[in-house]
Parts: C-alpha cells; sequence; structure tokens
C-alpha cells in the first residue's frame, strides 16, 4: 500500500460509524466521491457511514445521481454529530463557509482537490491535491489501489463527477483525471450517464435561467448578473459558465441569494488567471471564498436579510470585481442588447 492508503485504512481500523460531510450544495464530484468513500470504509474496517450536507443538491441531475446511487443524503441541521466515531469531508474543507459542519468540530479525515485551507491542517489524515481535476480521481485511486471492486454504479457516479468538473476534461485537468476516467468508462453504465446529462428540469429553471440573461450586463471582457431570491443555490455556478460562453467574454460573475447568504460563482477562460484569489478579494473581511484558476465561488452571510443590506452587498461585490480585474472605468451595458 502507499502511505496514503496504509494512513486512513489505520484510521478507520476499530471504529464503527463515520459521518461523511459534504459541501451545502452537493455536485456530482461531491456525491461520487462520498459514495467511494463510503464504499472504502465498508470494504477496509466495516464502517458504516452516513452522507451529510446542508443546503440541497438543486440540480436535477445532483438528485438523480444520489438516488441512482441508493445514497440517503441528510440534513447536517438535523444530525447529531456525537453519534458517529470519525468525521470525513470530501470535495470541501473546514472553514470554507461552503459547508455545514458544526464550528469546533475537527474532520478525522479531509479529501479534497481544491486548495489546502489552514484549518485542514488540524485533521489526523488529509488528502488535499489542487492539481487535481476532481475530488472523485483521489478517491477511485484509492479504491483502485486496495483492490476493492468497484460497483458498476460508484464507477458510473466518479466517471461522472470527474467529467463534470473537468468540463469532459477540457478544465484543469490532470494525468491523474485521464487515467481514472479511462479505467472507470469500462465499468460505467454508458445509459444512466446519458441520463444524468439529459434529465428533465422543472419550468422554474427556465424562469432563473431568463433572469439570470435579461439581468446580465457586459464591460469590457466580462459579463456579470444576479438572480435575486433563489431556491437552488446550483444555478448561479450554472449561469456563470453559460455567460462564458458569449462571444469575447473571458470572465463571467453571476451572484444570488439563498438559505441567508448571498452567493458567487465566477468563471474564466484565462488559464493564466487566478479565479481563487479574485473570489477571496471580492468578499473579503465579509465572508469567505475561494477555487481553482479558472472557477470559484464565495458566500457571504447576511446579517439582516434586508434589501438595503442586499443592495448594499450587490455594490460591494459588483465594484470589487471590476477593481480586482482592473476594469473600473467601463462602460457598462446590457448583454442582450449588445
Amino acid at each position: 500500500m502507499s502511505r496514503k492508503l496504509r494512513d486512513i485504512v489505520a484510521l478507520l481500523q476499530g471504529h464503527v460509524s463515520m459521518l461523511i460531510v459534504m459541501q451545502d450544495y452537493p455536485d456530482p464530484d461531491a456525491i461520487a466521491s462520498a459514495a467511494a468513500l463510503r464504499d472504502l470504509a465498508n470494504a477496509m474496517a466495516g464502517i458504516q457511514c452516513f452522507v451529510a450536507h446542508g443546503g440541497s443538491p438543486g440540480r436535477a441531475e445532483n438528485r438523480a445521481l444520489a438516488k441512482y446511487l441508493d445514497l440517503t443524503l441528510h440534513d447536517m441541521g438535523r444530525v447529531d454529530t456525537d453519534r458517529f466515531d470519525l468525521t470525513a469531508m470530501v470535495d470541501t474543507q473546514p472553514g470554507t463557509g461552503n459547508n455545514s459542519l458544526p464550528d469546533g468540530i475537527v474532520p478525522h479525515i479531509v479529501i479534497d482537490h481544491h486548495p489546502i485551507r489552514h484549518a485542514t491542517r488540524s485533521s489526523a489524515f488529509t488528502d488535499v491535491r489542487s492539481k487535481c481535476g476532481a475530488t472523485a480521481t483521489i478517491l477511485y485511486e484509492y479504491l483502485a489501489e486496495a483492490k476493492i471492486e468497484i460497483d458498476p454504479r460508484v464507477a458510473t457516479a466518479l466517471l461522472y463527477g470527474i467529467r463534470s468538473d473537468t468540463n469532459d476534461l477540457g478544465r484543469e485537468a490532470s494525468q491523474a483525471d485521464i487515467r481514472a476516467l479511462l479505467a472507470l468508462y469500462p465499468i460505467a453504465n454508458k445509459r444512466a450517464l446519458s441520463r444524468f446529462e439529459t434529465e428533465r428540469v422543472p419550468s422554474a429553471y427556465f424562469r432563473m435561467l431568463a433572469e439570470g440573461l435579461k439581468n446580465a450586463e457586459s464591460f469590457g471582457k466580462c459579463v456579470v448578473t444576479g438572480l435575486g431570491q433563489i431556491d437552488n443555490a446550483d444555478m448561479i455556478g450554472e449561469v456563470a459558465d453559460l455567460l462564458l460562453r458569449n462571444e469575447g467574454t473571458e470572465w463571467t460573475m453571476c451572484y444570488g441569494f439563498c438559505d441567508g447568504k448571498l452567493l458567487i460563482s465566477i468563471r474564466t477562460s484565462d488559464i493564466s488567471a487566478n479565479a481563487g484569489m479574485v473570489a477571496r478579494r471580492i468578499v473579503a473581511l465579509k465572508g469567505t471564498g475561494g477555487g481553482h484558476d479558472t472557477l470559484a465561488g464565495g458566500q457571504i452571510p447576511l446579517k439582516e436579510d434586508t434589501q438595503s443590506e442586499r443592495k448594499h452587498l450587490e455594490k460591494i461585490i459588483l465594484r470589487r470585481f471590476r477593481r480586482v480585474l482592473g476594469i473600473s472605468d467601463d462602460p457598462c451595458r446590457s448583454l442582450l442588447q449588445t
């Protein structure tokens, strides 16, 4: 065994139960990684796992993926953390602000592909690889090295998680992601993959999409838009991705209000940029943020959740976005009228 696999197996030994915490709005990478860690813990130590998160998996394909895996997702607000021998985090870390792990709890295990956080270093076991395109790649490697037969459903989920987070290997994919995808593809259920990608969506999806397009404003090589109050936080990232396809656009920012927070998604096609740094500077002293070179996010908790507070925060993040990118003086115009 590699040192990492040996260390995590040693940590799992002698325990009965483990809480696996994902980010508040789990995506395919997080859901697949949680399922894979569950299988690793079951196979290597007979541990029963409980998967939880705050918020909800808003995208229809994410809900379909969890159902396909027969993975029950629990609300962190209803979880008694004292019940569990171990706590793990996948695709997120303590202190990021995008998960609902209670303050004061130091997870025993953290496996993630985002830049490492200071608080993560206090955990007994960490495997944080910011060069990996997906956390699912890391979990695949553990299952493969431990010679655990990967269930076709889990293989399908891991493959989908890698494809989603790397935009089909076109965004920040590493050689490890490519190797994992090639190994998983023969095992995966291709028909199920197709279903996830074409999952039906409610009419509310199109209303939010229309709102984002209506509010979209262009300046320089940037497009920004706000979705207002929403109940599907995943739409923020989806709209930011869509707007980046606009001809001549290199940066997008989409924001919305959900669950008492201002949520922000940032995307860029500039491979030499650092979207994570941009997100951190936009929310500085007010919230938390971070991410990768070409995609990032942030959140700012609302203190009073009044209309005036929301307008004030909107002005702040728009001003900071312009200032960080050095385009404060560029004129602004409606995207749909350009």
